[in-house]
């Protein structure tokens, strides 16, 4: 197991934590997405080879690279743009210069950002380097879809050592953030053949969703995930999963399967219990996978090998 540690970079780059915050500051100032769009991309790398920013390498003529998988195609720029200009500000500084992993710098901004939206800030663990491979063909099962059930959800958590428990922490992620209509015109249109509209969707959000994603809609159009405080990261997900405001069938199944409810409640009346918990699973999350010794290195640039 990679020797992980909080002050890994102590005596290479002291200030590293302050250089990533001042960047990832600059760019949330910029644009909200910049939230999101890095948790997610933190999320996806994680899950697919591990924590080693394999998801950010760029396609070539002759590999295609992780983030050209259909699974990474909705991952917005912002994400990919956060950990570059913070790499770039890292290594502007003489002593840092090529000591940092753009997987470590994934880490520590997507830290930021959960803190900067309203969430809880924590110790982040590091030293992972970056990996040597990224392939869209490696992505194929690896991340959990939206029409996904509790037992789908568990089984891929638990393949990354990650409980049922984490699992719902982390699925809190969509109380920030947004998706496209394709995502769950399914849940309001063809549910089945006897319900056109899924009966665990409350009536009223579903028809603010038909108003909001009409039948031949723009594929582009995006729908908030959390549609009270969605740009929060607070508790208000599992409120909305109570009410039955769960965008994704992979949300809402949290609410309606017997087996997570309880979780799920006791998080909806108690945040500072869901900050903890989603800490304790962001931490795992971050081990998983993690590259040392001859399996990677420091990349000069994110999005290509040395």
């Amino acid at each position: 197991s990679a020797q992980l540690r909080q002050n890994f970079y102590a005596n290479s780059c002291s200030n590293v934590e302050a250089i990533v915050r001042g960047e990832v500051a600059k760019k949330f100032s910029q644009t909200f997405v910049t939230v999101p769009a890095t948790l997610r991309l933190f999320f996806h790398d994680c899950f697919v080879q591990g924590c080693d920013a394999s998801v950010m390498i760029a396609s070539t003529g002759s590999n295609k690279a992780e983030k050209d998988h259909p699974d990474n195609l909705s991952l917005a720029g912002d994400g990919f743009d956060t950990v570059i200009k913070a790499k770039a500000a890292v290594d502007a500084v003489p002593s840092c210069r090529n000591k940092v992993s753009c997987a470590d710098i994934l880490a520590l901004a997507t830290r930021d950002v959960i803190a900067m939206s309203g969430g809880p800030s924590y110790a982040v663990e590091l030293g992972r380097l970056d990996g040597l491979s990224s392939t869209a063909a490696s992505v194929n099962g690896k991340l959990p879809h939206p029409t996904f059930n509790l037992n789908q959800l568990n089984s891929l958590f638990a393949a990354n050592g990650l409980s049922q428990t984490d699992m719902i922490a982390l699925s809190a992620a969509h109380t920030l953030g947004f998706s496209h209509c394709d995502k769950f015109s399914n849940r309001i249109y063809n549910f089945s053949r006897q319900n056109a509209v899924d009966p665990t969707l409350n009536k009223d959000y579903a028809t603010q969703l038909q108003q909001m994603c009409p039948r031949n809609v723009d594929p582009r159009i995006a729908i908030n995930m959390d549609p009270n405080t969605p740009r929060t990261f607070d508790n208000v997900y599992f409120q909305n999963l109570q009410k039955g405001q769960g965008l994704f069938t992979s949300d809402q199944v949290l609410f309606t399967d017997t087996r997570s409810r309880p979780t799920v409640d006791a998080w909806a009346s108690n945040s500072q219990a869901f900050n903890q918990a989603f800490i304790t699973a962001m931490s795992k999350l971050g081990r998983v996978g993690v590259k040392t010794g001859r399996n990677g290195n420091i990349r000069r640039n994110c999005a290509a090998f040395n």
